[in-house]
């Protein structure tokens, strides 16, 4: 018969990640305590609030943990509440004893991609482009984080499908998590649908708290879905984050096409680099496999090259988002089409452009490192 013990039982829980945070419970000073009586094992743990909203998570995981021990008997997982002392403690590992919180992706050591997702106007389908590439990164492994940048007309907690509110522990702010995406907005601070009247300094400081103030982890990438046009936000963000890259929504029609155009060419002012185009609302598949032009056509291959010439460096178009009933539903429901539908037109599009993000332009894949061997 296997022995039980305190070492094999926190074995187990170091398995067990605070979902919020990342990090393993014994990690992270959860583990309040460990009781074995013969087969039966009881297990205490902190949370670092009382309504944590992912508490019953953490329960049932640490549960599941334990009794996949071979010769364990019947598992009790209890909870209780971090004091203030250890909250500040918690915080103080995971941030340093910086009085002033930093913004950890404009650190030059900081390994995480940023992309800032631009429109020159509204009804393209930004955030709905936002979200869905976030959902797309994230079903890759990779970790993913959205900025709803977006403090008038926020709707990235609608299309996550999330109603949860942000956490704050000490002066940290925990982001829920959403088909395994980070995500924060506005809309998780406000009553109900109630109006966000803030003039620039305003936007400004919402926009360094949500970057500064959240605690991500480590993102292998966060978007920020940025509202459309050139105002405070565009700039507030181009100079919180210097290093992010720009990716311009636009539709076919011209007209449209001559925004997204100003939208981009902002970059020259900001130095910041374009990745690339995305055209939303193209072509429509009908059932029999034909395609209907319904917004014109050539609009975002208008928008890379007019950009291209601007910069004066490439600017690709990444792909062609058809026009996609099942992209509308799936948003209005929460539950992104490249999940819920992922082998959708839409879907499909979306998938080949994040193909596209995720390899770097500064890949050494294929390179030659003119590596040699020297002997001593």
């Amino acid at each position: 018969m296997t022995t039980i013990t305190e070492q094999t039982v926190r074995g187990a829980l170091a398995t067990v990640e605070d979902p919020e945070i990342g990090k393993p419970i014994t990690e992270l000073g959860m583990v309040k305590s460990i009781d074995i009586d013969g087969a039966d094992v009881a297990v205490e743990v902190y949370l670092t609030i009382a309504g944590c909203p992912m508490k019953s998570t953490i329960q049932n995981n640490t549960r599941a943990a334990v009794a996949d021990l071979e010769g364990v008997g019947d598992v009790t997982v209890s909870l209780d509440v971090m004091s203030d002392e250890q909250r500040k403690e918690l915080r103080n590992s995971l941030r340093g004893d910086a009085h002033e919180p930093t913004i950890p992706f404009a650190q030059p050591d900081s390994t995480t991609r940023v992309w800032a997702v631009a429109s020159g106007k509204g009804g393209v389908g930004k955030s709905s482009m936002t979200v869905n590439l976030a959902v797309s990164m994230a079903r890759r492994g990779m970790k993913v984080g959205v900025v709803d940048a977006d403090i008038y007309g926020h709707s990235v907690p609608g299309l996550m499908g999330s109603t949860q509110k942000a956490t704050a522990v000490e002066d940290m702010i925990m982001p829920p998590i959403s088909h395994g995406v980070k995500h924060i907005s506005i809309g998780q601070f406000v009553d109900g649908n109630a109006p966000v009247v803030w003039r620039g300094p305003m936007l400004h400081r919402a926009i360094q708290q949500f970057l500064g103030d959240v605690f991500w982890g480590d993102l292998d990438v966060l978007l920020l879905d940025l509202p459309p046009g050139t105002g405070d936000v565009a700039l507030s963000v181009s100079q919180l984050l210097p290093n992010a890259e720009l990716l311009i929504v636009t539709t076919p029609q011209n007209a449209a096409a001559e925004v997204a155009e100003r939208a981009g060419s902002m970059s020259q002012q900001t130095r910041q680099r374009i990745t690339g185009v995305i055209e939303n609302m193209s072509a429509m598949v009908m059932p029999d496999g034909s395609t209907m032009d319904v917004f014109g056509s050539g609009g975002g291959q208008t928008v890379a090259d007019r950009l291209s010439v601007l910069t004066g460096s490439d600017v690709p178009l990444l792909g062609q988002v058809p026009l996609d009933p099942q992209l509308r539903v799936h948003g209005d429901d929460g539950h992104p089409v490249t999940i819920s539908d992922p082998e959708s037109p839409s879907a499909k599009r979306i998938e080949e452009i994040v193909e596209k993000l995720v390899v770097r332009r500064d890949s050494l894949a294929g390179k030659p490192l003119g590596l040699g061997v020297t002997r001593s």
